[in-house]
């Protein structure tokens, strides 16, 4: 249990990526009352944790029904958290865990930013939205191990609300050196975990014992 708490902690922390999405928020919001920015934050929270947490509840299953498998999830997964851990690793943007410059434009003119792109693709964006179908799907069915990924993925939401109500002294006292080695770190971590995952998913899916 442990174990499973540590990486669905460590995934979801570097596709989530608290650090960056409150620099952005910082930055979006620099014109807002503290008021608003606070609505702003707790429903963009609140929006990107029903969402995370449908996919993480059903995703699986609507996987299943279009023929999916667990090796091929896994696998896949894999694949798609590896390139968001290298692009961490070089501190490059990704679409799978930050906005697009266009989508970024529009969202400097929209008033209301809590559901487009704080709640999505920002916290609940393609890489967290697979990372947490991966992670219920690992529990393989488990009660105990299911209710640890949603209590991280609880926890982690929360941690993200608090960091967004102090954004601003976050960025101030992090600065961006700290940020990027932060970053830097989680990359390699998430990195090693997809690797783990694509190589789980290739033996389950029997190609190297097939005759």
């Amino acid at each position: 249990m442990l174990e499973t708490a540590t990486v669905a902690l460590t995934t979801l922390f570097a596709v989530i990526g608290p650090l960056d999405v409150c620099a952005m928020f910082a930055g979006l919001t620099s014109n807002y009352s503290p008021t608003r920015r606070r609505q702003i934050a707790v429903r963009g929270v609140l929006v990107a944790g029903s969402i995370l947490l449908t996919f993480a509840l059903v995703g699986e299953y609507l996987l299943a029904g279009l023929g999916i498998s667990l090796a091929a999830l896994r696998t896949a997964g894999g694949i798609l958290l590896l390139l968001i851990g290298i692009d961490m690793v070089f501190v490059r943007p990704s679409g799978g865990t930050s906005t697009t410059d266009e989508e970024e434009q529009e969202a400097l003119a929209k008033r209301d930013i809590s559901i487009f792109p704080l709640a999505t693709p920002l916290i609940a964006g393609p890489g967290a939205m697979g990372a947490i179908i991966l992670l219920m799907a690992n529990a393989d069915d488990d009660i105990a191990l299911q209710l640890t990924v949603l209590g991280c993925l609880l926890g982690m939401l929360l941690l993200m609300l608090i960091m967004l109500l102090l954004s601003s002294q976050i960025q101030r006292l992090i600065g961006v050196t700290a940020k990027h080695v932060v970053s830097r770190v989680m990359g390699v971590l998430l990195s090693a975990l997809a690797v783990q995952f694509v190589f789980d998913g290739i033996a389950q899916s029997g190609l190297l014992t097939a005759s």
